[in-house]
């Protein structure tokens, strides 16, 4: 006979083990977080600073590259032979044959290296700024030899105000380069046919890739007229 439940089927009547906690059914049970550490807690409880992780497939920091070492071969000596005073050094970094030569001989040297010394092209013209020094700038020929799989850097030293003969009768891709030389850094190049500035528009004040020019300054002016905004914004 099955006993269906009346009022003596009470909880109190169950038997202790149906019944469940009183602590269970009144509420979940809840672990205790630490507290957090006072400030004056000593540094060696504190979790060790963890290495710098190195990005997969990155390469490994490269060693500081070799002081440049005195260069001395056949196409240096016949330079010096034939310019005598005007070749001022001559240097190899890195597998660059580098010649520093005197700015008022560039024309010359030029001609000499594209139709003697078969350096027929001229990759880059730019120019490097060293504010602190006398003659601040480097201008830089870059010229490869099709013919020696060769390539030649000339470099001459350049005041703020000077300026340096044009080779763009020697190589006519010197024009736009020496134009942008012009603009960015303020080097005139006497003979060119047309220099004027190639990236910034010809009322801008000053260029930009001289190093004491303030780039977030820029041309107040002009931007202010021709933007209609303030410089910086």
């Amino acid at each position: 006979m099955v006993k269906h439940g009346n009022d003596d089927d009470s909880s109190s009547k169950r038997p202790e083990e149906n019944r469940a906690p009183e602590a269970d059914r009144s509420a979940h049970k809840v672990l205790p977080f630490p507290s957090p550490k006072s400030e004056s807690g000593t540094k060696s409880e504190a979790e060790p600073p963890r290495p710098a992780r190195r990005v997969p497939g990155s390469a490994p920091p490269r060693e500081a590259p070799p002081a440049p070492s005195k260069l001395d071969n056949e196409l240096t000596r016949r330079l010096s032979a034939r310019f005598g005073a005007a070749i001022l050094d001559a240097t190899l970094d890195r597998g660059q044959s580098i010649v520093l030569i005197d700015p008022r001989s560039v024309r010359e040297i030029a001609l000499a290296c594209r139709d003697d010394e078969k350096f027929e092209m001229l990759v880059d013209l730019t120019a490097v700024d060293w504010p602190k020094r006398e003659k601040r700038f480097d201008v830089v020929w870059n010229l490869y030899s099709f013919a020696k799989n060769e390539r030649l850097r000339l470099k001459a030293h350049v005041g703020a105000n000077d300026s340096v003969p044009s080779v763009t009768e020697i190589w006519a891709g010197a024009n736009w380069l020496e134009r942008e030389c012009f603009d960015l850094f303020g080097i005139a190049f006497d003979g060119h046919p047309d220099l004027r500035r190639i990236l910034l528009p010809e009322e801008w004040q000053g260029h930009p890739l001289r190093k004491d020019y303030d780039i977030l300054k820029q041309d107040t002016e002009w931007v202010r007229d021709n933007l209609g905004i303030e410089s910086g914004q």
